[in-house]
């Protein structure tokens, strides 16, 4: 699964838009940092930034990927509901992380945390996706949408070639989901192909917590931060009720 990340999680809109705060308030704190979609173009652009991730496995492929460029990133292992860095920091970025494989008790302990190692006046951005944005799930919370569950594997077939000339592939497919606890669990398999035969096969159950904009609000107010913006799409433009992700700028108080 961290191959897969290493090797094809590369690119996005959220890279130049959280950067640009990173740019402007260093130290900065790149939480749930994978395999280094967002860290390592910020480190390569010279900024002060370090990383950490649940994932021991994701972590060490950042390293790898590091290397590669000379870089010696200060990155750890770390749950966002036990998150104690070993500094303060200017920024804490929180992409697309909030709520997975977590409960809501440990997401409260979350934003607490996240509150606690920012600096005075320190800036939280924290993404969240919209319940409603992936219109195949939202029918997931209906009564009738629920019966549906646990849903079939998607036919495989879309294989991309890495690096080493293997084939790879992930899917995903969703198990059940809670509307009164707003979670989603997920199945996703990674598979690995050499000269045609499958070599290598991993499924893992994740759990995603799912929030909708005044809960988030509330939680954010509640643990201590002042709500100073609400972006649309990682864009610096307000969120409408189109957004897909919601993109909140919050300061320490």
């Amino acid at each position: 699964m961290a191959d897969w990340w290493a090797e094809f999680n590369q690119g996005g809109p959220e890279i130049d838009y959280f950067g640009a705060f990173v740019s402007a308030g260093q130290p900065a704190l790149d939480v749930g940092c994978g395999t280094g979609r967002l860290l390592l173009p910020w480190l390569r652009a010279g900024c002060d930034v370090d990383g950490c991730d649940v994932s021991e496995d994701m972590i060490d492929r950042l390293r790898g990927l590091a290397r590669r460029d000379a870089l010696t990133p200060r990155v750890w292992v770390q749950a966002l509901h036990k998150l104690a860095p070993p500094r303060r920091y200017r920024t804490v970025v929180v992409c697309g992380v909030f709520g997975l494989g977590s409960t809501r008790e440990r997401d409260w302990q979350a934003l607490h945390n996240l509150h606690e190692c920012l600096e005075p006046g320190g800036k939280l951005l924290l993404d969240n996706q919209v319940p409603y944005a992936n219109a195949q799930r939202w029918l997931s919370w209906t009564k009738e949408g629920r019966t549906k569950l646990p849903e079939p594997w998607p036919v495989p077939g879309k294989r991309t070639r890495a690096s080493d000339g293997s084939e790879r592939e992930l899917r995903a497919r969703a198990i059940s989901l809670d509307p009164l606890d707003h979670t989603l669990v997920l199945e996703i398999r990674a598979d690995k192909w050499v000269h045609g035969a499958n070599v290598a096969s991993e499924v893992h159950t994740l759990s995603l917590r799912m929030y909708f904009h005044p809960e988030l609000m509330l939680m954010l107010e509640t643990a201590g931060f002042t709500v100073t913006a609400v972006d649309g799409d990682h864009r610096r433009e307000p969120a409408t009720a189109d957004s897909d992700f919601l993109v909140y700028v919050a300061e320490r108080r």
